[in-house]
């Protein structure tokens, strides 16, 4: 099904039963749309209200759902200011952890990782192991979240992971991520196209930056003065499972191999692997967020 609906989403509608489908899901989509346009003038207004933090808040997050490759680019940032002397806390949703839904909970203090991968979501403890002296908490009430890290950590400045449609929660920047490829896919709402907001929505933003940028990328969406920022994607390493080495993906070059990835996009990281000079025999494309069972593994 994740597969169709990427195609309806992505691709011209060429089959019967893909025309089918979308003539049935566009009625929802207008819906959808309505709804999320009214949840966002309500906040406009002072109707819904904001909650305020002490520090300054960014928001990444995008307009699409699935890949646009927002967690190497929190990191980025991350990474930057903190060798700028902050002290950095995300504030994530920690999705797909066990205990993403529930109160606000420390996965690193920037020292030391607490949770699990499973209890608190892949991509948040993948930011607290990749960026060192980063601080992680989760919880789906970012602003609980947030109280949280001002009373135990005390951060200078906040990471909003995924927030751009999380406004109850004032934020000082909001850093929207598209995929330079197919920006807004086929410019409709879920679950007829890919956006979880309409276009409009776009307005908001402070900075756009088109993630997988190359010189034929699109960054003419209409959207006024706001700033664009052009954003290149490569690999750089891979890891070794049993040693936990790190090298060069260059030292793989006219290697061939079998490639899989249980991402939003897996044709992006195949695509990474031919672009950095990999022949690929056989691509696996896994569901996002997939886990890695030993029986996974021994398949693979």
């Amino acid at each position: 099904m994740q597969r169709l609906l990427r195609s309806l989403w992505y691709n011209p509608r060429q089959s019967f039963l893909e025309r089918v489908l979308w003539c049935f899901l566009l009625p929802w989509s207008f819906l959808y749309a309505t709804i999320m346009r009214c949840r966002a003038i309500c906040y406009t207004l002072g109707l819904f209200k904001a909650k305020h933090l002490s520090i300054p808040v960014i928001s990444i997050g995008n307009l699409v759902v699935g890949g646009t490759g927002k967690t190497p680019v929190t990191a980025h940032i991350a990474q930057s200011l903190i060798a700028s002397g902050k002290k950095v806390v995300v504030l994530s949703r920690g999705y797909g952890g066990r205990l993403g839904g529930g109160k606000p909970l420390v996965v690193s203090d920037g020292v030391t990782i607490f949770l699990t991968p499973e209890d608190a979501g892949d991509e948040p403890f993948l930011l607290a192991q990749m960026v060192p002296g980063l601080m992680v908490v989760i919880a789906r009430d970012r602003y609980a979240a947030g109280l949280l890290a001002l009373e135990q950590l005390k951060p200078d400045c906040c990471l909003l992971d995924d927030g751009y449609q999380h406004l109850a929660l004032e934020r000082n920047l909001d850093i929207v991520l598209l995929d330079a490829r197919h920006p807004l896919g086929n410019g409709f709402c879920l679950p007829a196209g890919p956006l979880r907001e309409p276009r409009s929505a776009l307005v908001r933003a402070s900075l756009l930056g088109f993630t997988r940028w190359t010189a034929s990328g699109c960054d003419k969406l209409g959207e006024g003065a706001t700033p664009k920022l052009h954003i290149q994607n490569r690999l750089l390493n891979y890891r070794a499972l049993v040693t936990g080495v790190e090298v060069s993906i260059a030292s793989l070059q006219k290697t061939r191999c079998c490639a899989a990835a249980g991402i939003a996009d897996p044709n992006q990281f195949f695509q990474g692997l031919e672009d950095a000079g990999l022949q690929l025999v056989g691509a696996m494309e896994l569901p996002d967020h997939a886990v890695y069972t030993g029986e996974l593994l021994r398949s693979l």
